[in-house]
């Protein structure tokens, strides 16, 4: 850390500050315009200071950069432009990992290459990419994640999550396959061209998988569903 630089919780009135850093350093960004006007920045902002953990960084008196925590994220981590590369940002970091030891998830824009490069050096690791559609500046971002002092601990917990939501999809599925028998023509028959059109479909979204990976899993699923739905009362 820079022998100069001060790091302590933000309170009330840093709020001007840190809002000054929040829009300096998101213009200077490759990242894609706010989606709110600066005095709604403002106003969010200052009630944050208040809602969530809030550090900033000082050199010479002056808030040079701020890091926003959440219990499991890493919500804001930004430094003033003047104070770029003189390791603001990785002290920051450091104080979000000793503050958060099970380990954080954030969220970066995919165009904000800077930012991406830093979190990587720093230990974090990509976990997911979205198309933009579940945040207000409607731009692909990319989900990173520092796993803590017991990455399997940690990653585990995140699978958990997805577990249960797996869970949850799989029993609405199940009971629209039942729901649907009786319409069809022939009940209990599967159309393979749209399970392959479904796999196709889900490959855009999980790439990672791949269409003939996914045609398993939605042959599987809809075996399962199908058998379930003879097996219902």
């Amino acid at each position: 850390m820079p022998t100069d630089l001060v790091l302590r919780p933000a309170d009330p009135r840093d709020a001007a500050a840190v809002a000054m850093v929040h829009l300096e350093a998101r213009a200077a960004a490759p990242m894609p315009p706010p989606a709110h006007p600066e005095h709604e920045v403002r106003s969010w902002l200052s009630g944050r200071l208040v809602a969530d953990e809030v550090w900033v960084a000082e050199r010479g008196g002056h808030v040079a950069g701020y890091a926003r925590l959440t219990e499991t994220w890493l919500d804001d981590l930004y430094v003033a432009p003047p104070h770029a590369g003189a390791g603001v940002g990785s002290a920051l970091l450091d104080l979000a990992k000793s503050r958060r030891p099970e380990g954080f998830c954030l969220w970066v824009f995919e165009t904000n290459a800077p930012a991406r490069a830093f979190y990587a050096r720093h230990g974090l690791v990509e976990l997911e990419r979205t198309d933009g559609t579940a945040n207000e500046e409607r731009a692909p971002d990319i989900r990173m994640a520092w796993p803590g002092r017991d990455p399997v601990a940690f990653l585990r917990g995140l699978i958990d999550e997805v577990d249960e939501q797996l869970g949850d999809l799989l029993a609405r599925r199940a009971a629209l396959t039942r729901a649907v028998q009786p319409h069809k023509a022939q009940p209990d028959t599967r159309d393979t061209g749209r399970e392959r059109a479904i796999a196709e479909a889900m490959a855009v979204r999980a790439p990672a998988l791949g269409a003939q990976r996914l045609q398993r899993i939605v042959h599987a699923i809809v075996t399962e569903s199908l058998d379930a739905a003879q097996d219902a009362p």
